[in-house]
């Protein structure tokens, strides 16, 4: 299983980096501390996705296309994700952009107004590209996630079904 972490926080090293990794972690069956096998923080392309033909974006693409299950993560911004995500997520061809990947969505926010962010706003998105979206997103305070009982509770609860969608798919 190749297992993929991408970020739309416009802070590098953001704790909704720590919070992707650490549910891809538990959803794969990973060890603590392991990581996934790439981590794309998008920041790090910068002015790239604005436009088409990127060396370093069309990379990004390829490297989540090959991968069987890709955490897209992002801060909840004015009740949706980042715009920064928005452009990386523009640059898969509709339908079939995020064909034969699991693709979790996992939002961050400071309390519990936005909870439905992940299901109303990215999980959509992610599904008109191809995506595989068969579990629900998860939403988790920017404060305290790493302490949140949600994560573990979500992880014991769809990690079985990821690993069976991820074994069918490859």
């Amino acid at each position: 299983m190749t297992v993929t972490v991408v970020v739309g926080n416009p802070k590098p090293a953001s704790r909704t980096l720590a919070a992707a990794t650490l549910l891809a972690e538990k959803l794969s069956g990973r060890a603590p501390g392991s990581g996934a096998d790439h981590t794309l923080d998008l920041i790090e392309l910068g002015p790239g996705l604005l436009g088409w033909g990127d060396a370093s974006v069309a990379a990004a693409v390829k490297t989540v296309q090959s991968s069987s299950l890709v955490v897209f993560a992002s801060p909840t911004f004015k009740a949706t994700y980042t715009g920064l995500l928005k452009l990386f997520l523009d640059q898969f061809a509709g339908g079939t952009g995020l064909q034969h990947v699991v693709a979790v969505p996992l939002m961050l926010g400071a309390g519990p107004a936005h909870a439905l962010a992940p299901e109303l706003t990215l999980r959509p998105v992610l599904s008109e590209l191809g995506g595989t979206c068969a579990v629900p997103g998860l939403y988790l305070r920017d404060s305290s996630f790493s302490d949140d009982p949600a994560l573990d509770a979500y992880a014991e609860r769809w990690s079985p079904v990821v690993r069976a969608l991820v074994d069918l798919k490859h």
